[in-house]
């Protein structure tokens, strides 16, 4: 996910997206384990989509205090 697209979600959304994602790394380890995974770099890609998340998230929540 762009920036962008984050930014133009409400927060509901992006706590949704973010929770999606987080499940998502969860079923692809479990691939990982069990050696079925095509995409090694899968996993690196989601958590920084989820870090990406998160620090708008933070941004959000420092602007209002």
């Amino acid at each position: 996910m762009k920036l962008s697209e984050i930014r133009d979600l409400r927060t509901d959304e992006r706590l949704e997206k973010l929770q999606e994602l987080e499940r998502k790394v969860f079923e692809i380890r479990s691939q990982a384990v069990t050696e079925n995974l095509q995409n090694r770099h899968a996993i690196r890609n989601l958590r920084r989509d989820i870090a990406r998340i998160k620090t708008i998230m933070r941004e959000e929540e420092r602007k209002v205090r």
